[in-house]
């Protein structure tokens, strides 16, 4: 599981970072409401641990951004307002949890296994193409007997392909869907054909029938093919 953690007090992220590290966590810190905004546009989080007094855009402002894109990953808002004005701001710009400070760590852990349950479709079934599985509850995906170990990004741009699979999905549906872009451009293409290029090399590494197939000028597919 993927985290964003934005938090200006260095003592505070680090603990953070380092804590959720060692839980298994997969965690990246942003110290400004500028860089968590950049993060959300590049990678894919399965949760944000969220500080509402940021210097300059503060967390609600950043939140209410978030929210206005449509995304709709899980956010926790960190705090050390702790009235119920704060409390009902928080939530209502589209926090799903609110913790103030100072908190425990073990508090931390328990409110973002909670959010990850809640936001963890439980109700949806494995995709399947030829031996490939892609299991969206899990975030697990096989080839075979083998376990394919991917990025945030790698794994929605594979499930994307997936929902689509034997049609061609273009590159200016990826862009707005997986890079929640409105436009391409040769920069966000260099990335697409970056991501693509790993997930060869993973999905189909020693494989006779493969399966991710780029259509030249136009995007990718995901379908079974021997050549």
């Amino acid at each position: 599981m993927r985290l964003l953690v934005v938090e200006d007090e260095q003592k505070v992220a680090d603990a953070l970072r380092d804590g959720l590290t060692g839980e298994g966590y997969d965690v990246v810190v942003a110290r400004t409401g500028e860089e968590a905004l950049s993060c959300v546009t590049t990678d894919t989080f399965d949760a944000i641990l969220l500080d509402l007094t940021l210097p300059v855009r503060d967390g609600l402002e950043v939140l209410t951004t978030l929210r206005e894109q449509q995304l709709l990953t899980p956010v926790i808002a960190l705090t050390a307002r702790d009235t119920v004005q704060d409390r009902v701001a928080g939530l209502d710009a589209g926090a799903d949890d609110y913790l103030v400070k100072p908190f425990a760590f073990a508090e931390v852990l328990a409110r973002v296994r909670a959010v990850l349950r809640r936001s963890r479709p439980d109700n949806v079934r494995p995709l399947r193409v030829g031996d490939l599985e892609i299991d969206p509850s899990t975030r697990r995906v096989t080839r075979g007997d083998r376990s394919l170990e991917l990025t945030a990004k790698e794994f929605d741009v594979l499930y994307h392909l997936a929902q689509h699979a034997h049609q061609v999905v273009s590159r200016e549906t990826l862009a707005r869907e997986v890079w929640r872009e409105t436009a391409r451009s040769t920069t966000l293409d260099n990335v697409m054909d970056v991501h693509i290029s790993r997930l060869r090399r993973k999905v189909d590494h020693d494989a006779t029938v493969r399966l991710i197939h780029t259509i030249r000028g136009v995007g990718f597919t995901l379908r079974e093919s021997a050549t």
